[in-house]
This record gives C-alpha cells, sequence and structure tokens, in this order.
C-alpha cells in the first residue's frame, strides 16, 4: 500500500467519525424532552412522610416481571388534593394503630403502553403463576385487566393497602424465584406486610372483587377498613380492585398525562 492510499483511507475515516458525529450531535438537538407535571402535582412524601410507599412497577415483582417504562424513581406522585384526602385518612388510620402503603399512584401514559406491548405478547408469561394463574393471556383485555387508558395517568387514582403498625420489613423479590398464586392463603402468598386482603396486590382474579361473596371474616373487614378510611376522604373504591381508589372530583378528569415518575417531572418545571 502506497503512502498516499494510505493517507486517502485516513481522510476517509476522520470524515466519515466527523459526520457520526454531526449526526449524533444533530439527534440530540432534536431529541424531545420529556414532558413535566403541572404545578398541583406533588409528591406524596411531601405531604404526609408516614404514609409507607412499596412502589411496585419500579421493580421487577409485577405482573410483567420487568421495570415498567416511565418509573424513573420509586416515588408517589398525586394531584395535591388527592394527596391532601390521602394525607387525612393516613391520620384517622395511625389513630388504630395502622398505616397507608401506596403500591402505584400516578401513571404516566408510556407505562400503560407498555402494559399493552406485554399484553399483546402472549409468549411472555413469566409471571403467570403468581398474578393470573387462572385467566389465559387471551383474555386480558377482554375481561379489563388491561386497558388503553388509565385513570391513574389523570393523577388522583391510586393503588393502595393497609399495614398494622409497627410495620414489618417486606422481603425484596428475587427474580427467578418459584411463584404461587396470588390468591391463595396469605402464608402461601409473597410475603406483603399488608394487612390479609384475600388475594395480594394486582391480582387478576375475581376474587379481587371489592365484594367478592367468597371473602369473608378478617379478610372482608380488613376490606372494609380500606374502603371506609378512604370513603370518608372523597375516594371512590373500583369494584373490580380492591386496592384502586379514585379522588373526587377529579382535577384532571380528561387528561392523561406522560411525565415521568420522578423528582425533575415536578421541580424542572
Amino acid at each position: 500500500m502506497t503512502r498516499a492510499s494510505t493517507a486517502q483511507r485516513k481522510l476517509a475515516a476522520l470524515a466519515a467519525a466527523a459526520l457520526l458525529g454531526v449526526a449524533a450531535a444533530s439527534s440530540a438537538a432534536h431529541a424531545t424532552p420529556d414532558p413535566k407535571a403541572p404545578k398541583d402535582f406533588v409528591a406524596l412524601h411531601d405531604v404526609d412522610s408516614t404514609i409507607i410507599q412499596e412502589m411496585r412497577y419500579y421493580t421487577e415483582h409485577d405482573f410483567m416481571g420487568v421495570p415498567v417504562d416511565g418509573y424513573k424513581k420509586p416515588m408517589c406522585i398525586l394531584t395535591r388534593p388527592a394527596a391532601q384526602a390521602l394525607h387525612k385518612a393516613q391520620l384517622g388510620l395511625l389513630k388504630e394503630g395502622y398505616s397507608l402503603k401506596v403500591y402505584d399512584c400516578y401513571r404516566p401514559q408510556r407505562a400503560v403502553d407498555h402494559f399493552v406491548r406485554w399484553a399483546k405478547d402472549l409468549d411472555d408469561q413469566r409471571m403467570k403463576a403468581e398474578f393470573y394463574p387462572r385467566v389465559d393471556k387471551t383474555r386480558l383485555f377482554a375481561d379489563g385487566y388491561i386497558a388503553e387508558k388509565s385513570g391513574h395517568s389523570r393523577g388522583s387514582t391510586l393503588d393502595l393497602t393497609v399495614v398494622k403498625l409497627p410495620a414489618r420489613p417486606t422481603r425484596p423479590y428475587e427474580p427467578g424465584e418459584k411463584l404461587t398464586p396470588c390468591y391463595g392463603p396469605k402464608a402461601e402468598r409473597f410475603p406483603d406486610n399488608s394487612l390479609d386482603m384475600g388475594t395480594g396486590f394486582d391480582c387478576f382474579d375475581t376474587l379481587s372483587h371489592t365484594d367478592d361473596p367468597r371473602i369473608q371474616g378478617e379478610q372482608r373487614a380488613n376490606r372494609d377498613l380500606l374502603r371506609d378510611a378512604l370513603g370518608a376522604q372523597g375516594f371512590a373504591n373500583l369494584p373490580e380492585e380492591w386496592w384502586h381508589f379514585t379522588y373526587k372530583p377529579e382535577r384532571y378528569p380528561d387528561t392523561y398525562f406522560d411525565f415521568p415518575v420522578s423528582k425533575r417531572s415536578l421541580t424542572g418545571r
């Protein structure tokens, strides 16, 4: 190879590298920044630091088995009126020796889109044995377990439970561990420091219906405790899910937000 051809190759490589750099810079310049939350959205911890937070969709312990798109921090975000009403419910429960524990609060639309993509992938059933043992995955849309829009994206809906104080720690989920049905006896379900509600959180099963007649005794009393405490502060329960509540009237009844779950979404306005 001559010196001339070597020089030409070097010049060509430099030119290609320069073009790649320009393309990358152009792509970064045109990247769409994440949307921010409206000013009346708050971090629940700033309104009530005593409410326990176990934000499931930030982890791999959910019905998909992977962290969900849009959950950049394990934090609960709500509209301020919903957070303030939740604080009032917590004050009443604390007097009785209990605490609220939230599993999910505001949910960005990109997370809902992630649910939809997962539900359409019939080959991915890694978490079936825990979260939907008795439901065929082909039925998730028809049976209402997955939808293309969620009230959580409007900012006044949350999933939660009640914990007896002092709260015992809940061990972390280990990916790949043996799964047990979410509707089994409490001692056989994945451990949770929640009161026994008859099923685990996000159990895709009719036993999760708040007033299912099979739920009796202590489990019925625990569901009623949660519903009564929240209902007194303006929260309405979704009959199909004992853990699901929406504060009424909603601040944004027709808006589905997509800002990520993160501190920056609140502070970076």
